[in-house]
């Protein structure tokens, strides 16, 4: 008997230094801890990622057809080809940001329900926990060495120690899915902060898309009616608007360049002198063409100044160069003779200089002069000898016609009616 108890406590003992590794402290409890199952996503919705790959092609195979077309000789059926061809690309950009969001949409429904999925996981761990908590308060912790001593034999004392283990694994289990749901839980959260932050990114692509493709279609409407659809009419318009900007560019070189500008702007009772060169405003593209206002735009800044003769100071240079229906739909650097700026329209038309003049009214008038062309304001005068507000001299306020310019070489005077 006595060497049954021997070997009996020589067992135990080694199967407590066995379970040393599991931890000393056990708190027995009436239940088994309930784990939580495996954490299962919500049912995948389809997938339209070939859908955009497709349009994705298409619009990359529209942007190459429409640099094939730019690059062809400018007629008029040329130029409806591009702009069928840009309605078509926008169309394309629009149907793809659609299908981007309507499956961004879709993720964020599948985060969402992960989301909720994660939120019961972690519930039901910490209510896990927060009852074994509360059993280790209320039965304390056992350690093994009390099972050895209450044990009656070793198949008493290895059923015991075997069911203590079973508890402080699923204790360990019950901890380390808590840990990783809530670990889960902050993921999703970023998942789904970067899906709405690309949905609001992909609207304001394609509200951007639906102003472009308005803005297209406008202008293919445009370019029929000013051509009246006829390719002479295109033509004949084409050659005039080149050789315009043709002479205004002449005209800044023969003056030794457009350098900008700063410090320009002067207003008194008449209203504001502004210079085409001012620094504000002098290297921007004129209506996104290759040509700038600090060269080209002497006819911009001259109607700018009249706005602002007539009460409108809030109108300078950009207000009517950044509105893309001021210019020519053949020839986008031409300014058009009606024009709107801050939501005021205009026309220019054909007058007497003096006669306007004497009105009370300044008169923008087209020269040719050193080997260009330009457009000037004439603010008051008569036979010749006038006043005028310059939009390339430096600091060209209030300046005599004559010391730059003669009457002989006026080719075109108009007066700006609102």
């Amino acid at each position: 008997m006595a060497k049954l108890k021997y070997v009996f406590f020589i067992f135990a003992f080694l199967a407590l230094i066995n379970y040393s590794s599991y931890g000393t402290g056990i708190v027995l409890a009436e239940d088994p801890t309930p784990t939580p199952s495996p954490t299962s996503g919500p049912t995948p919705t389809p997938d339209n990622s070939g859908t955009i790959s497709d349009l994705q092609n298409k619009i990359k195979d529209y942007q190459g057809k429409l640099n094939e077309l730019k690059g062809q000789e400018k007629t008029l059926s040329s130029q409806i080809g591009i702009m069928d061809n840009q309605i078509k690309l926008t169309e394309l950009k629009i149907e793809s940001a659609e299908a981007q969001l309507d499956q961004l949409e879709k993720d964020v429904q599948i985060t969402l329900k992960r989301i909720s999925t994660l939120e019961k996981d972690i519930n039901m761990a910490t209510k896990a926990l927060i009852k074994r908590v509360n059993a280790t308060y209320q039965i304390g912790r056992i350690d093994p060495w009390q099972v050895l001593l209450t044990s009656n034999n070793i198949s008493n004392f290895l059923t015991r120690l075997s069911y203590l283990k079973i508890v402080q694994i699923n204790d360990k289990k019950t901890i380390y899915a808590a840990q990783e749901s809530k670990e889960n839980y902050a993921s999703e959260k970023d998942v789904l902060e970067q899906k709405r932050e690309e949905e609001e990114k992909i609207k304001e692509q394609l509200e951007g898309y639906t102003d472009q493709l308005n803005e297209d279609k406008t202008a293919k409407q445009r370019l029929l009616t000013e051509t009246r659809g006829n390719e002479a009419n295109y033509q004949k318009l084409l050659s005039a608007a080149q050789a315009q900007l043709a002479g205004f560019t002449r005209f800044a070189q023969s003056q030794g360049g457009a350098s900008l500008l700063s410090g320009q702007t002067n207003c008194d009772d008449w209203g504001c002198y502004y210079n085409q060169r001012d620094s504000q405003w002098g290297g921007l593209a004129l209506n996104n063409t290759q040509y700038t206002l600090a060269s080209d735009g002497c006819l911009v800044t001259s109607m700018a100044m009249i706005y602002t003769h007539y009460g409108h100071r809030d109108v300078n240079p950009i207000s009517i160069n950044s509105n893309p229906s001021n210019f020519a739909s053949y020839y986008p650097a031409y300014l058009l003779y009606k024009i709107s700026a801050n939501g005021l329209s205009s026309s220019r038309v054909g007058t007497i200089i003096d006669a306007t003049l004497n009105s009370g009214d300044p008169v923008v008038v087209g020269v040719h002069a050193y080997g260009g062309t330009h457009f000037v304001v004439l603010k008051s005068g008569s036979g010749g000898d006038y006043v005028m507000h310059d939009p390339f001299l430096p600091n060209g306020n209030n300046v005599k016609f004559q010391d730059h310019y003669s009457v002989g070489s006026i080719f075109e005077i108009n007066k700006v009616v609102f």
